[in-house]
């Protein structure tokens, strides 16, 4: 089973299992609550290390827009989204489209292009297969897996490829406000806004703390997908590591930047493409 498979499974399940559709687990109260989009947030709102604070309004993130009701669409377009990336597999952008106002435009960027392995079939075959799920997930394989995807985005070519034109776009102003977004809205679009924060130079547990809260808003979608695996007679506590955000997780691809670029800004140039004058760009339209 490869990474993005997980992705796939999460797109999927609303049609798989329709008492878990989407619109009917978003968490009340958010500040940007879209019922069918239940991890929509600003990326703004945090400080840098010389006391400036990222504006809101300029790039937000979300699960993925497939899923938009009518109604929701119109929401989307009341944030004035000029660009929508779209950080999904080819496959899954193909079989669940996104929704979007008219004119958005929508830039597809298939980062795990390399692990295309064939879509949710297999993981729909491990929710149903309890000793198969303990072979592949098990023993800490489950976690294993998502610390691999993390290093992956930072080194696998199809991902540095994907967020170096991501970053390259979103220097340019009439391209935002902008959304990235991938299935569940935590792992590819989790590194996106990571490294753009750490670019940034918010510290790094301030980055942590918003890359952990994708936990509490997919807490709605995730709880009931693991009660139904459960229900099946499988182990929910074999998937929870591929649903969960974890530390070790976003610490894992920090741990590829350290070894393979040393700095933050090397990784964008280097890695990215991203050179000095676009990084200075982003720089400054993000801290003002």
């Amino acid at each position: 089973m490869r990474p993005g498979s997980v992705h796939a499974l999460l797109q999927a399940l609303p049609e798989r299992l329709p008492e878990l559709r989407l619109e009917h687990l978003a968490a009340a109260g958010e500040p940007l609550a879209i019922p069918t989009i239940p991890n929509l947030r600003d990326v703004g709102g945090c400080q840098t290390r010389s006391g400036r604070s990222v504006p809101t309004g300029l790039l937000y993130r979300s699960s993925g827009l497939h899923a938009l009701a009518p109604e929701d669409v119109d929401a989307i377009a009341r944030l004035t989204v000029r660009t929508v990336y779209d950080l999904r597999m080819a496959r899954e952008q193909a079989e669940a489209p996104d929704r979007l106002p008219a004119g958005t435009r929508h830039v597809p960027l298939d980062v795990l292009a390399a692990w295309t392995d064939g879509g949710p079939g297999r993981l729909f075959a491990l929710f149903e297969d309890p000793a198969a799920a303990r072979d592949a997930l098990g023993d800490g394989g489950a976690a294993a897996l998502l610390v691999e995807q993390y290093r992956a985005f930072v080194r696998l070519p199809s991902a540095c490829a994907g967020y170096g034109a991501l970053f390259r776009d979103l220097a340019t102003e009439s391209h935002r406000p902008a959304l990235v977004h991938c299935a569940a809205g935590k792992d590819r679009t989790g590194w996106v806004v990571a490294a753009l924060q750490l670019l940034l130079s918010v510290p790094q547990d301030a980055v942590m703390d918003h890359f952990l809260e994708s936990s509490r808003h997919l807490a709605p979608l995730v709880e009931p997908m693991l009660a139904a695996l459960a229900a099946r007679g499988g182990d929910p506590e074999h998937f929870r590591p591929i649903l969960d955000v974890r530390p070790s997780y976003l610490e894992a691809a920090l741990d590829e930047i350290r070894a393979g670029y040393g700095l933050i800004e090397r990784y964008f140039s280097d890695g990215l493409g991203v050179d000095d004058a676009t990084q200075e760009t982003l720089r400054t339209a993000f801290t003002g």
